[in-house]
């Protein structure tokens, strides 16, 4: 009998000290934007905050033009009806679409060659056109398809548009409901679209240099994947209070039926 209960109480507290191990976030891996040593006392991270996007076949564009002219100003826009631009679909319905020769159809012009150039540039040589057909015009030139996509260890995967000429990597993840208690932030994937397919990054959340990073702000159609932390499977997000107090309501049980 005594041999019983002492194999019983080895169970229980072996139970509970694997589970005292291995259930436990460290508090530190839940932190962002960590100090690189404890008394570090930076508090400034330059950035230039340049989005370096370049217009590629596919791109969309919405593109406007406003002026006390309107009879030569409907020319130049795809559709003027009251509701053509109230909806993201409508929106996308009425942009001019980059060519795979990267080129758009502008009215009057004809094809204009605008691949890798920046939507300011794209604005600058419209308006050089339009100058010579109408004067005194407002310009209005916006990459409709700046979506991005937020995958893994967040509270709302998904993708998300982004209706800003920039967004940087703590705001997407906000967007995405925050990250979840099981995400890695030392080890944030950025997929990111180049000239010949895609390319991948890894950037650490964890550390306040990541403000000063060139990954900080994002392109259209980037890709955030958050991984999971190792060992998942094994760890609980809160201590499991109910499952301790439950095992040790169980042996105080059994060692009270066996006595």
């Amino acid at each position: 009998m005594k041999r019983l209960k002492t194999i019983l109480k080895t169970i229980v507290l072996a139970v509970f000290a694997g589970t005292l191990m291995i259930s436990c976030i460290p508090h530190k891996k839940l932190l962002i934007l960590q100090n690189a040593v404890k008394n570090d006392t930076v508090n400034q991270y330059s950035n230039d905050r340049s989005i370096s996007y370049k217009i590629q076949p596919g791109d969309n564009l919405y593109i406007r033009v406003v002026s006390l002219d309107e009879k030569t100003a409907m020319m130049f826009n795809t559709d003027n009806s009251a509701n053509s631009y109230t909806t993201d679909a409508a929106i996308y319905l009425n942009s001019y679409t980059v060519s795979e020769q990267g080129t758009i159809e502008f009215p009057l012009a004809g094809q204009i060659y605008i691949q890798n150039l920046s939507v300011e540039d794209v604005k600058a040589r419209l308006q050089e056109i339009l100058d010579q057909y109408i004067k005194e015009t407002v310009l209005i030139v916006k990459l409709v398809n700046f979506n991005l996509t937020v995958l893994g260890e967040v509270n709302s995967p998904g993708q998300y548009k982004v209706y800003k000429t920039e967004i940087n990597i703590l705001e997407a993840i906000s967007m995405a409901g925050d990250l979840g208690a099981f995400a890695n932030r030392n080890e944030v994937t950025i997929v990111r679209q180049s000239k010949t397919g895609s390319e991948t990054f890894v950037v650490d959340l964890a550390a306040k240099d990541i403000l000063s990073s060139d990954f900080y702000y994002l392109k259209p159609n980037d890709i955030l994947y958050i991984q999971p932390l190792k060992g998942k499977q094994f760890t609980f997000a809160e201590f499991p209070y109910a499952i301790v107090f439950s095992a040790l309501s169980t042996l105080i049980l059994m060692l009270s039926y066996i006595q």
